[in-house]
């Protein structure tokens, strides 16, 4: 790689040629389109500006040396020699000045460049022809011109404006630009959901805004929910294929947020003169200079930046067995996150005898019921094992854990709570796993969804600061790192004004807060105060929405209803003809009324006129954990909800009422409810559980951070019988 630096000359501008005919592009240092204009002190405006980054100086660079006499040819390494040992640059006004001497073709034309030079007295460059002796400073080039000076003498002739104005197709040299500019004013680290909202945040407020994502996968941005939900429930293997799949209520889509067409090719963006985006795929940012504005790719690669956006996401958490396992166990376990581990996994599920899913949490449990659904259809063994007593302990009160480790087995799935690996190995084409219980699994393929890790490998490298207790990237309330820096998605730790500093690894959070990054960079200056929220999946029948700090540890009070037909996913999703439920909030108020309307708005809940204008239902059960936890028995694993613990019930309605609450009569099963998460008697979290698109009236009651005598009263304002006869 060849970098011209210096204070500017003749010299520089020579060498520059020779380069240029010697090397390629892929092997010349090409910033921004053109030669990178290095000074010893030059602005970073200058570096950046128009000058920079369009094509006229590598357009003249390469006349110069089509136009070069035997002669100069031979000071080439002359100059070059000169420049290693004392510096020398490129001056952009001896650029337009060969760019007026050679035609298209490289054909010299000094003797037609001299007169036109002469007719023009407005002309703003010297012509190399005109004597020395001249009178006039006007008439004869600078011996030695200052490297700042160099913009201020770049008039463009019309030669320049023709090349500027030019496009990808026309320009004469396009095929041998570089594959990935040297300059954006927008660079976006990371290829997932956050980039996606932040550069249509950016575009929604720089129209014509020229935006450079660089990923490490080799795909365009896209979704993942439905990496471990749909796209196991198509029959339709030709539309998988294609990555697509079909929403719970039938409507076919792509997990790609846009077509291929949408983008522009990385070499083309710095002609679009509208704008455009366009995906670098399958390179990694090592690092970036937070004070020369410079990231560098795996491949030695510079990319100077106005702005960045560090969006890298997670990877997925494996645990130490199989870190330590032999390479054969290596090359038969999943550590899922992405599209090529889903096709992986489609892939193996189609073949394989058994299948052990690691991991109790959203994805551990959604791809079990995922793969139990298909094991139906074949003879599949899906196993899914965990250390806590049931599926999502972390996350629900006990009774709800153990009645969703229900119905995972009722999908087919054997479910093995308080298990974990103890040892891996590899015999006869099979993975060997001994368990904590002493019982030994052999299986063909292990899936393992404990969690992710966030992506902080830039942080060393480029001096920002790592949160050592929730990892990610530290950023102020503007999701800053550091002055041009911002960071968003899973790989920030931002500071909650509510709940504190956390770090939240959810689709809705990636969505605000990239949006919200993209906003910033244009100058919006906006704080990030959003309460995002995630969603989970059992299948089209069974799945809950969760805000806030949903934390099994903490007490809840919790009340449940009777579930009608509308109160499954695939309902939520007939309803709004949305899969992504975090989108749906902004229907959410015209969908559910006046009522529902008056609670998300108002500066403090009134229940009294909600319990006005909400109808006047049987309460539900309420259900409360804390140092004593209500944990009704389940005896089997259909798609009925189980009977709770009526005497353990009856306890904790008597404790409810010592406490001066008033409880609603237990009922028979937690057909739908909502769950409060306790701190302090402050309500910190709020799971809706078969309740969909209630999202604003939670986080509402999140953000009061107020304390409540009557839980059962604020679970009105969830209006949980709305749809019962």
């Amino acid at each position: 790689m060849f970098r011209i630096a210096g204070a500017g000359s003749v010299t520089a501008a020579r060498l520059s040629a020779a380069c240029c005919r010697a090397v390629t592009s892929k092997q010349f240092q090409v910033h921004g389109a053109s030669l990178h204009v290095l000074s010893s002190e030059t602005s970073r405006k200058t570096r950046n500006g128009p000058a920079h980054r369009t094509p006229p100086s590598w357009q003249s660079v390469r006349a110069m040396a089509s136009a070069g006499e035997s002669q100069s040819k031979i000071n080439y390494l002359f100059y070059g020699l000169a420049v290693l040992f004392g510096g020398g640059g490129i001056v952009y006004w001896w650029s337009r000045k060969y760019m007026r001497e050679t035609s298209k073709d490289g054909s010299t034309s000094k003797k037609a460049a001299a007169p036109a030079a002469a007719a023009s007295k407005e002309a703003t460059e010297p012509v190399a022809e005109t004597p020395v002796t001249a009178t006039t400073k006007s008439e004869a080039p600078p011996a030695q011109p200052a490297a700042a000076e160099a913009p201020a003498e770049a008039a463009p002739d019309a030669e320049s404006k023709k090349l500027l104005d030019a496009t990808p197709q026309s320009y004469p040299d396009y095929e041998v630009m570089p594959e990935i500019p040297g300059h954006a004013k927008y660079l976006l680290i990371g290829g997932g959901t956050a980039s996606f909202a932040a550069f249509r945040a950016i575009r929604a407020s720089d129209a014509k805004a020229q935006v450079l994502v660089v990923t490490e996968e080799e795909e365009l941005p896209y979704m993942r929910p439905p990496l471990s939900k749909e796209l196991w429930y198509s029959d339709e293997p030709k539309l998988v294929e294609k990555m697509k799949f079909k929403q719970w209520n039938g409507k076919e889509r792509s997990v790609y947020y846009n077509p291929p067409s949408f983008y522009v090719e990385p070499k083309e963006l710095a002609y679009q003169e509208n704008g455009g985006v366009a995906v670098v795929k399958g390179r990694k940012v090592m690092k970036l200079d937070p004070q020369k504005q410079v990231a560098v790719l795996d491949n030695g690669w510079e990319i100077f930046y106005d702005k960045v956006l560090i969006a890298t996401g997670g990877r997925p958490r494996n645990i130490p067995v199989f870190e330590r396992a032999s390479q054969e166990v290596k090359d038969r376990v999943t550590l899922f996150r992405g599209i090529k581990d889903f096709k992986r996994l489609d892939e193996v599920s189609k073949n394989a005898s058994s299948i052990v899913v690691v991991g109790g949490g959203f994805l551990g449990s959604e791809l079990t019921c995922a793969l139990g659904k298909r094991s139906r259809d074949s003879s599949l063994k899906v196993i899914q094992m965990f250390p806590e007593a049931g599926n999502m302990g972390k996350v629900l009160p006990e009774y709800l854990s153990q009645w969703t480790t229900a119905k995972v087995r009722g999908e087919g799935a054997t479910v093995k709570p308080e298990t974990f690996v103890k040892r891996a190995r590899y015999s006869d084409g099979k993975v060997i796993l001994k368990l904590n219980t002493g019982e030994e699994i052999s299986t063909d393929h292990v899936v393992v969804a404990v969690g992710l890790e966030p992506n902080t490998e830039l942080a060393k490298e480029s001096g920002l600061e790592v949160d050592d207790t929730y990892g990610g990237f530290r950023v102020n309330a503007e999701l800053e790192a550091r002055s041009d820096i911002w960071v968003a998605g899973d790989a920030s730790s931002f500071y909650d004004i509510k709940l504190g500093r956390r770090r939240v690894e959810h689709h809705d959070h990636a969505v605000v807060s990239g949006r919200l990054a993209g906003e910033n960079m244009t100058g919006a200056k906006k704080p990030y105060w959003h309460q995002s929220m995630f969603w989970s999946d059992l299948g089209p029948d069974v799945g809950y929405e969760a805000i806030g700090i949903v934390d099994s540890s903490l007490p809840t009070v919790a009340v449940f209803a009777k579930a009608t037909e509308k109160d499954t996913p695939r309902a939520v999703v007939e309803e709004t003809g949305e899969s992504l439920r975090s989108v749906t909030e902004t229907e959410a108020l015209s969908i559910f009324g006046s009522a529902m309307q008056q609670a998300a708005t108002s500066t403090v809940p009134d229940l009294e006129v909600m319990e006005a204008t909400l109808p006047a239902k049987e309460e539900g059960v309420v259900a409360e954990s804390g140092e004593t936890t209500a944990t009704p028995e389940v005896e089997s694993a259909t798609d009925e909800a189980p009977a709770p613990d009526v005497e353990a019930a009856a306890k904790l309605v008597a404790e409810v009422e010592a406490e001066n609450r008033v409880a609603p009569t237990p009922k028979e099963d937690y057909g739908k409810g909502v769950i409060f998460y306790l701190r302090d008697d402050v309500i910190v979290g709020v799971v809706l559980w078969n309740l969909f698109n209630r999202m604003p009236i939670a986080r509402k009651i999140i953000k009061e951070g107020k304390q409540h005598q009557d839980l059962a009263e604020v679970a009105k304002l969830f209006d949980l019988h709305a749809d019962e006869d």
